[in-house]
């Protein structure tokens, strides 16, 4: 599993978003029916395409099938599966999944009548009928002129002698004299017998450098040589198959199909098949099947890795599966594979030509995993997420197998804002993550919806997609007008032209500080005609920062943020206010929990106006709440920076020293306390909120021609409330010196 990248202290929404692809199915044991019952719905008519028949029926009762074993032979009573982890061989009745595990060489061999288990060790050849118990046994050796194992149909082992005259091949079977096959050229070598059919097996050899093959009836024991096809061939009671080079120019492989009473060879009308040694073909019926082995491990899609079934007579073409890695014929005419199919999964399935001329496959045992592409484990969010109380969140999924493209989209449904993470996932370490690295996105409050999605790298199946929805949360800031947590600073330039400017606090390395975090934002000209503007905190019941707005003739506008960065129309909230010459807001005084404002008169008296919490009426009346405010020359209400009651008030006097005023809590503040000297060398003090995410909110001292602007965190102790002030690196604000900045 990889590790997950830690979160930052940036309030934004993933720290991780990481997309785990492994497989993590288990696998599932039922009773199944037995194997002859007859095939579930979903056999496809001859003449129809995959797309157009029905969908096959989900079969409930499959019996297990092991994981990573290939099926190496299918008989009348059960089926032979080779362990890829192990190396040992299991035989599973098809009843009931019961059997019996074998180490060493073993085979799956039948009549029409029995099925036979062959063991083939260094001396003897062991048949064992598992109808009777009865036992064959073969003596084989290494050493010049000792008969050599070649093989085992039906009822008879094969062996090998070479003599003078050349290569003999010889049929063994229980209670019956040892016979000699006949037609089996003398220089042939490299001899191989494989079932075909119950009365007939297959012989393939090496002759002159070339591979040939032929059938062998099992009794005349005479051999009869078949066509010189490559690559692969197949064989029925009543056809022959076989592939063969495409004709003169053209590329690729073809299939030729002869009929075995009548010799007649016919092509099969198939697109271009290009896979080589990787094609597997079989016959049942008059059905054709062909398909690319094991397209599960394809790394990209093919054209040619479903099973396919092609009608001889009716030139119907069928898709039976999705994909199989083995297919071999039972001693019945039938075919079994192991595979799979979208919507029934991964195991063996039974593929059956019925006699009105359609084909369908049964699923016969399962291994429980998906042959599409699933999600079997998820960590999303919770439908609330915090994030004034969690640093963000991981995504994760874990799907049933690799996926091509995965894509997460994260949707935020007020604005339309969406964020795309995809990636190519490591062939060694399929994962991909998207790392908020504070800088680069942004996440507002609000409802939001994602999607993940993942294609089928082997192209079985359909695309995998998860949906989901959350809220994102966080107590309204001060200064956050596009209610992504983060502050922002307003400026106006010389134009009256109002400019926005979103911030982020990087916590590493030699750049700490306060950042931009990209160009400012321009929200409309005609400024100009106010000769105050304040930032105000939620006055007017939405979760996102107001602004106060004064004009030259002392009446007071409400802008109301709207959280997308930009203010509602202004609303007229009272009059009269020129009286003032200084005024601030956004703290909570009186412990209600609602933004109040401040205001200082020219004779020095400070004035409380209690919020509402309304648009259209945000004050009660003003109380008188202090007297002699006039030695200051900036008053600033920074919320709750010192751990007393409600919020607090800085104030700086003419000489430049900074005062804390602390709230408690009934509108009125506990004597002074200094804070420190030097403050002149800013212009005015912004109450920034929690700039650094640390659930505390900062103040911001902005630049004049000497001193750039300053970020003081503050600590949550009235006796110290700041620590020492932080370079800050806010390039558009020091390139506009001299805007003015609230």
């Amino acid at each position: 599993m990889p590790v997950l990248l830690a979160r930052s202290t940036r309030r934004r929404l993933a720290g991780a978003v990481t997309t785990v692809l492994a497989v993590t199915l288990g696998a599932t044991a039922v009773t199944a029916p037995a194997h002859a019952a007859p095939l579930a719905g979903g056999t496809l008519a001859a003449g129809t395409t995959a797309a157009e028949g029905p969908a096959a029926d989900p079969i409930t009762d499959p019996i297990a099938y092991p994981k990573a074993s290939p099926l190496v032979g299918a008989g009348l009573t059960g089926f032979l599966t080779t362990s890829s982890l192990t190396g040992d061989t299991a035989f599973r009745r098809y009843t009931d999944g019961s059997g019996q595990a074998y180490d060493g060489a073993v085979y799956l061999r039948s009549t029409a009548t029995t099925d036979f288990l062959v063991f083939r060790g260094s001396r003897t050849i062991t048949q064992r009928n598992l109808r009777t118990s009865g036992v064959l046994d073969v003596a084989v050796g290494t050493l010049p002129g000792d008969p050599r194992w070649a093989g085992a149909a039906a009822d008879a082992v094969f062996t090998t002698v070479t003599t003078e005259a050349g290569t003999v091949l010889r049929k063994h079977v229980d209670d019956v004299p040892t016979v000699t096959v006949t037609g089996l050229p003398a220089d042939a070598s490299t001899v191989m017998v494989t079932p075909a059919t119950p009365e007939h097996a297959k012989v393939s050899f090496t002759r002159n450098g070339l591979g040939q093959w032929g059938l062998l009836d099992l009794a005349t024991g005479v051999l009869t040589p078949a066509a010189p096809g490559i690559h692969a061939q197949a064989v029925s009671a009543t056809h022959t198959a076989w592939t063969a080079p495409a004709a003169a120019g053209s590329e690729g492989l073809r299939i030729l199909v002869a009929d075995r009473a009548t010799g007649a060879v016919q092509e099969a009308q198939l697109p271009p098949l290009y896979s080589s040694g990787a094609l597997q073909i079989a016959l049942t019926g008059d059905w054709v099947l062909y398909g690319q082995k094991g397209g599960m491990g394809f790394s990209q899609p093919s054209t040619t890795h479903a099973i396919t079934a092609y009608n001889i007579t009716t030139k119907a073409t069928v898709k039976v599966l999705d994909h199989a890695y083995e297919l071999t014929s039972a001693p019945d005419g039938s075919l079994y594979a192991r595979g799979g199919l979208v919507g029934q999964g991964e195991g063996m399935y039974r593929i059956e030509a019925a006699g009105d001329g359609t084909i369908g496959a049964r699923m016969v045992a399962a291994t429980g995993e998906p042959t599409e592409v699933v999600v079997t484990g998820s960590t999303v969010p919770p439908a609330v997420l915090d994030l004034d109380r969690t640093n963000g969140f991981t995504f994760r999924w874990t799907l049933s197998r690799e996926v091509a493209n995965p894509k997460l989209t994260v949707r935020h449904v007020r604005t339309g804002k969406t964020h795309t993470i995809s990636g190519q996932p490591a062939t060694d370490a399929p994962v991909f993550s998207w790392v908020d690295n504070n800088w680069d996105e942004d996440v507002a409050n609000g409802d939001y919806t994602w999607e993940m999605t993942g294609e089928a790298t082997n192209g079985i199946g359909p695309a995998v997609t998860a949906h989901g929805a959350f809220k994102v949360v966080r107590k309204a800031q001060p200064h956050d007008f596009n209610d992504n947590g983060s502050p922002d600073l307003l400026s106006r330039d010389s134009a009256g032209r109002l400019w926005r400017t979103d911030l982020f606090y990087r916590p590493i390395d030699e750049q700490r500080g306060l950042h931009e975090a990209g160009a400012r934002t321009s929200l409309g000209s005609g400024w100009g005609v106010y000769d105050r503007i304040e930032a105000a905190g939620n006055l007017g019941g939405t979760p996102v920062g107001d602004l106060l707005a004064r004009d030259k003739s002392g009446v007071l506008w409400l802008y109301q943020g709207k959280g997308t960065g930009n203010f509602a129309a202004r609303v007229q909230v009272g009059g009269g206010w020129q009286a003032y010459d200084k005024i601030t807001a956004g703290s909570d005084l009186t412990g209600d929990g609602r933004v109040d404002a401040l205001a200082t008169d020219r004779t020095g008296v400070l004035w409380l106006y209690p919020g509402t919490g309304s648009a259209t009426k945000p004050f009660l009346p003003r109380k008188k709440i202090g007297t002699g405010w006039g030695v200051h020359n900036d008053i600033t209400a920074v919320g709750n920076i010192a751990g007393g009651a409600a919020g607090d008030l800085v104030a700086r006097d003419k000489d430049g020293v900074l005062w804390l005023y602390l709230g408690r809590g009934d509108g009125t503040f506990a004597p002074r306390t200094r804070i420190g000297g030097g403050w002149n060398a800013f212009g005015p003090l912004i109450a920034a909120g929690d700039a650094d995410g640390d659930g505390r909110p900062d103040l911001v001292g902005t630049g004049r021609s000497s001193q750039s602007p300053k970020l003081y965190k503050s600590t949550g102790d009235w006796r110290a409330p700041f620590r020492t002030g932080e370079v800050t690196y806010l390039d558009q604000i020091n390139a506009n010196s001299s805007d003015f900045v609230f």
